[in-house]
């Protein structure tokens, strides 16, 4: 009887033994993919701050002096015009507006920045910590702040995932295609592609500059998404369709260099239901846009302008990390 009891102890501690050890692996394993982070790039970004001129020296009052010698031109320094919901020089204009619709349980609280520029170089994308890779996040406000933006959105938090076309300010970081991307082109248009039919290099041989790897697209060539399906961006534990209403964020362009940011709150009661991708879709049509893009929303959705989150994410005022932004500087 002893014995008999022994061996029973000896193969309960066995079972728990490997038990633990399987629950250990699988615990490792869902951190690794969706916890510990992974730099496949450091400073993806180099600095690219203008160097300040060296003044040019005086000339010796013994030498002759060349009167149509060129002479540096010094740019005279322009203050734009800022207030809260408005930025703009000459070169660039933003205009954010606060919007709502509904009442009660119904209400919808969204935000629309209209951002006009001279060139596409002011649309600039930034990583979390400025490294490329998985799990790497900081709170859109803190990226936006480190890359000196004036205006910020989260973008397609392609950290969370290893997969797609990943273009960001001319440099390609991972082509794995796999959904429907957004390009923004150098000439200042952008447009929801098929990134299956495509490749990294065939992008930027094409002229694209950014890619945006979420989705889905909510306007393409003029024509807005009528069908949306069930509508799932990843495959990974805990995702859900993201038809029905939601917070979100988005880009769309209603003319080259003249594009539309909206943010989206969404799960507060009688502050903001979110919106459903129909809805979305429908308000960057209205606003006239002809090609528009869904990104990462939920507690992701993030706007920023001049040092402030202008909208409440999740009616808590707390952001959520994420790994990238689009901005404007």
């Amino acid at each position: 009887m002893h014995k008999l009891n022994h061996k029973k102890r000896i193969k309960i501690i066995i079972i728990t033994t490997i038990s633990l050890l399987v629950f250990g692996i699988v615990l490792y394993k869902l951190a690794d993919r969706y916890l510990i982070d992974h730099v496949e790039v450091n400073n993806a970004f180099a600095d690219t701050a203008k160097a300040t001129p060296i003044p040019a020296s005086q000339p010796d009052s013994s030498e002759a002096v060349d009167i149509g010698a060129d002479i540096p031109i010094v740019e005279e320094e322009v203050t734009p015009f800022i207030d809260d919901w408005n930025y703009s020089t000459d070169a660039l204009s933003i205009k954010i507006s606060q919007e709502t619709k509904g009442s009660g349980s119904d209400k919808i609280t969204y935000y629309v920045a209209d951002v006009q520029f001279d060139s596409i170089e002011s649309l600039k994308t930034a990583f979390a910590y400025n490294k490329f890779g998985t799990n790497i996040i900081q709170d859109t406000s803190v990226i936006a702040e480190d890359s000196d933006a004036i205006l910020a959105i989260n973008g397609d938090y392609y950290g969370f995932r290893d997969d797609g076309i990943i273009i960001r300010n001319g440099q390609i970081f991972r082509d794995e295609p796999i959904r429907d991307g957004l390009a923004i082109y150098e000439d200042g248009t952008m447009k929801p592609y098929d990134e299956t039919t495509t490749s990294a290099a065939q992008l930027i041989d094409d002229g694209v500059v950014q890619t945006l790897s979420f989705g889905p697209s909510l306007i393409k060539d003029g024509i807005a998404t009528k069908d949306f399906g069930k509508t799932v961006i990843d495959t990974n534990i805990g995702n859900h369709a993201i038809e029905n209403a939601n917070p979100r964020t988005g880009i769309g362009m209603i003319s080259a260099n003249h594009f539309i940011f909206i943010v989206v709150d969404g799960r507060s009661k009688s502050y903001s239901r979110g919106m459903s991708l129909s809805e979305f879709a429908q308000v960057f049509t209205d606003l006239g846009c002809t090609q528009a893009y869904n990104l990462d929303g939920g507690g992701s959705s993030t706007m920023y302008f001049m040092g402030r989150v202008v909208n409440n994410p999740l009616g808590k005022g707390k952001e959520r990390g994420v790994s990238d932004i689009l901005y404007i500087n």
